[in-house]
């Protein structure tokens, strides 16, 4: 039985993510800050048979915390084969309007966690035959947005470690990949008023945005062994947003 761990796991895509790995048969390691919730599911989602999903509180982007994330996967499910680095936060606004706290912050858990869990997790995977890592790392860090630098940034450098990491553990069979979603259907983007939903939706060649579920499958496909020869991609889920220019139509 494959084992997978996922970070930002009690919501949005990682909480689906969490559901599809479960019905394909693999033992799941829930990480995220709200400890309450991530009990909560694990009475609700565990098999009754078998102990295949697990619960370990972490802050992500704290070397210390992850290091203790690392001796608890390898301490109760016996190690890790694909690790998916979901937990992410955006901050908005032109580089002259993000505070240093804010920029920091994004970079901590947007950037800093992928290279903390490579730092203690490909160890293993090196030594026992390979594994997978997946970075949710949305289209906007493929392209540019309108008051979203920090945000573009902070994936854009996922997408680049995600190329070096690719190259240096290759040898080891570790694939590196990104998922790459649009504007998707959680509860942090659905804040967001209608009209600006509404936008969203017209935006996209399929007029409507992404489902979390439909970037779970995503993120299996690139974790299992079904996407055995991709590394170093990047994936988008994005109905389309990527594909063309915003140039007026043309008459």
């Amino acid at each position: 039985m494959k084992r997978v761990m996922i970070t930002g796991a009690t919501s949005g895509m990682g909480l689906s993510a969490t559901k599809l790995f479960l019905e394909r048969g693999w033992k799941v390691l829930m990480v995220d800050l709200n400890a309450e919730k991530g009990e909560s599911l694990v009475k609700e989602l565990s098999d009754k048979k078998q102990q295949n999903l697990f619960f370990c509180k972490c802050d992500v982007s704290s070397e210390e915390e992850m290091k203790a994330l690392y001796e608890y996967a390898r301490t109760h499910l016996g190690g890790i084969d694909s690790v998916i680095n979901n937990a992410g936060i955006f901050v908005k606004g032109p580089v002259h309007e993000v505070s240093e706290q804010d920029w920091d912050k994004v970079f901590a858990i947007d950037v800093k966690s992928v290279f903390l869990s490579a730092k203690y997790f490909v160890p293993y995977m090196m030594e026992n035959g390979g594994g997978t890592i997946v970075n949710t790392v949305s289209v906007s860090g493929m392209f540019g947005d309108y008051n979203m630098a920090g945000y573009n940034a902070a994936k854009g450098a996922v997408i680049n470690l995600a190329r070096s990491m690719a190259l240096d553990y290759g040898a080891y069979n570790i694939r590196v990949n990104n998922v790459c979603p649009s504007a998707c259907q959680t509860p942090m983007f659905l804040q967001n008023p209608q009209s600006v939903i509404d936008e969203f939706c017209e935006a996209s060649p399929l007029k409507r945005i992404c489902k979390p579920e439909e970037v779970a499958k995503a993120m299996y496909f690139l974790a299992s062994d079904e996407s055995s020869f991709c590394t170093g991609i990047n994936l988008p889920v994005s109905g389309g947003m990527e594909i063309w220019t915003r140039q007026p139509v043309q008459k």
